[in-house]
């Protein structure tokens, strides 16, 4: 299984301003298509910046920059060569495939006719279009007439092959890009990590214009000092690899001063019990931070107070540096118990079986498949009709689509299917990471308190039912009902029984490489992803349709109104 450690700061920021990635095919760089350039340039002098936008026409974070250019072209546009192409997948049949689906297709395909037919009033369609992005597929026709574009021509361009090759040739410019999430912004041929506030585009494109800059640039406010601290530990082998983020720190943070400190210094213990820090790495920044008008507005979410300090959620924190480091054949904890005798130790690397290697790689006298822990590896997993197994991220929008389409399924086959649930996160220490932090981390928990005491009959997806249309509301009580006692999740839930719990899950999900939410196997052998009813239904029944032959010809949900390969984390 792919660790969360392994997601890079780096990725981590820009993921979250972003409309989710799609798939890229590999297709060499097209030709230039008439209709990119929407800003004018000079004829002569000197050349201009090359700025190219990769958006989605209904993605919020594709409208906010669009929103936040506008007046940088309009300032100094005369300097800039600005592109703007959409992000789409062909198919087949000609027709595309987009993540908000086919209102978004409709969207890119008569922006890109107005580009093409009306450029100098394409900014101002553009801004109208914006005010309801849900709508573009609808809103262009008022937008056109209040904008003075010739409706006619945008429809027959629009519904015509014209619109079509025009999206084409758009979405090929994305991927020969490698543009996968919206925005993508490329700047002279490199990626663009700066602001997306007007101030910000303004910054770091005054940056790039040679001299003498034009006069607007030097109204630019100077952002403040911040100081940002790194404090990692020498002894954490996984740590390293956040450094690389740093720079990305910078480029977000105009006036970020970045610091490295260890913990193993008199500074590093000082600033780690200052922040009241318990695990490594992690990524503080002054109160300045929060006078930054362009980097705060897109860090606020991650950011927490820590002492004096606000810590940046920016990566998992992977190393307890008073715990048990368990490959140093030393006591680190003071608990008489050395490396993999430590019972912290279980989920490390150093310490875990590895299952098809015929070696005893934990030092316990069992090999491979002997090995109890590896009875969910592929290598020793067996065949057990009727088994349907989900591994999810209790927060994941994605699991929980996943867990909703079990409501439909499990009344078709009538309760009969012997499923199973786990989670998938990390066991850091004595701790947990999940990829949607210390909520998602919790209500795991809880729900498996509720399947451990609620099982017959699958009455604990009841409360699973009924916490997945406000998942993130951290009042779960009131789903605690109808013969499922409140007391009994709590009192599982503070003990170390429902720490236990997790634990054991976590380590299903880990032996069964699996990362991915939601991901599914059926029969223990056969894995698959889906979110709806159907799918569910369908990938079941390829190994189970002679105990279900009736069932098996049902028909069930199938609109998810998601991406039906949609999922959270690794796959």
């Amino acid at each position: 299984m792919k660790s969360f450690v392994s997601i890079l700061l780096s990725l981590t920021f820009v993921a979250a301003f972003a409309c989710e990635r799609m798939p890229k095919e590999k297709k060499g760089a097209p030709a230039p298509a008439e209709g990119q350039t929407t800003a004018p340039k000079e004829a002569a002098g000197p050349k201009p910046l090359k700025v190219e936008f990769y958006v989605m026409s209904q993605c919020p974070y594709g409208v906010e920059v669009e929103n936040a250019v506008k007046p940088v072209l309009d300032k100094i546009g005369n300097l800039i060569d600005f592109k703007l192409d959409y992000i789409v997948n062909p198919l087949p049949d000609g027709s595309f495939k987009s993540l908000h689906g086919q209102p978004e297709v409709d969207g890119n395909i008569v922006q890109l006719c107005a580009n093409k037919y009306a450029p100098e009033k394409f900014w101002a369609f553009l801004g109208c279009q914006n005010k309801n992005m849900r709508d573009v597929h609808n809103n262009w026709k008022a937008c056109a007439e209040q904008n003075g574009l010739d409706v006619a021509k945008l429809q027959a361009c629009k519904d015509g092959q014209e619109g079509k090759d025009l999206l084409k040739a758009s979405g090929e410019r994305a991927q020969a890009a490698k543009a996968g999430g919206s925005p993508t912004i490329v700047v002279n041929g490199k990626p663009y990590a700066g602001g997306r506030s007007t101030n910000g585009f303004m910054r770091a494109f005054c940056e790039q214009l040679p001299a003498p800059k034009p006069a607007p640039c030097a109204d630019i406010k100077p952002p403040p000092v911040v100081n940002i601290v790194f404090v990692t530990d020498s002894r954490c082998k996984e740590c390293a690899k956040f450094e690389r983020g740093l720079e990305q720190v910078k480029r977000m943070v105009a006036g970020a001063v970045v610091k490295k400190v260890d913990y193993t210094t008199e500074e590093g213990k000082k600033i780690y019990d200052e922040a009241k820090l318990t695990m490594l790495p992690a990524l503080l920044a002054d109160e300045n931070l929060k006078k930054d008008e362009e980097a705060y507005p897109r860090l606020a979410r991650f950011a927490t107070p820590a002492g004096s300090w606000l810590m940046l959620k920016a990566f998992p924190q992977v190393f307890d540096p008073k715990g048990e480091i368990c490959d140093n054949t030393t006591d680190d904890n003071g608990d008489n118990l050395i490396d993999c005798a430590d019972p912290t130790c279980r989920f490390n690397a150093a310490c875990m079986e590895v299952c098809d290697n015929k070696n005893d790689d934990n030092k316990n006298g069992k090999i491979d498949c002997d090995e109890p822990d590896c009875a969910f590896d592929f290598a020793c997993r067996k065949e057990v009709p009727n088994t349907l197994e989900l591994f999810v991220m209790s927060q994941c929008p994605y699991g929980v689509k996943a867990f909703d389409a079990m409501k439909e399924v499990l009344k078709n086959f009538g309760n009969k299917i012997d499923f199973k649930v786990y989670f998938i996160a990390d066991k850091v220490g004595t701790g947990f990471n999940a990829l949607h932090g210390q909520p998602e981390v919790d209500e795991n928990i809880r729900e498996l308190c509720a399947m451990k005491n609620y099982a017959k009959d699958f009455k604990y997806m009841e409360y699973i039912w009924c916490r997945n249309p406000q998942i993130h509301n951290p009042d779960w009580k009131g789903c605690a009902k109808d013969g499922i006692d409140p007391a009994v999740i709590e009192a599982c839930f503070n003990g170390e029984e429902g720490k236990k719990l997790l634990e054991d899950s976590l380590l299903v999900a880990k032996m069964s490489k699996v990362g991915g939410s939601p991901t599914w196997i059926a029969n223990g052998k056969n894995k698959f992803s889906g979110i709806d009813a159907e799918t569910v239904k369908t990938e079941f029944c390829k190994y189970n349709d002679k105990v279900y032959a009736a069932e098996c010809k049902n028909t069930l949900t199938k609109n998810t109104q998601m991406p039906a390969g949609g999922g959270c984390g690794a796959k």
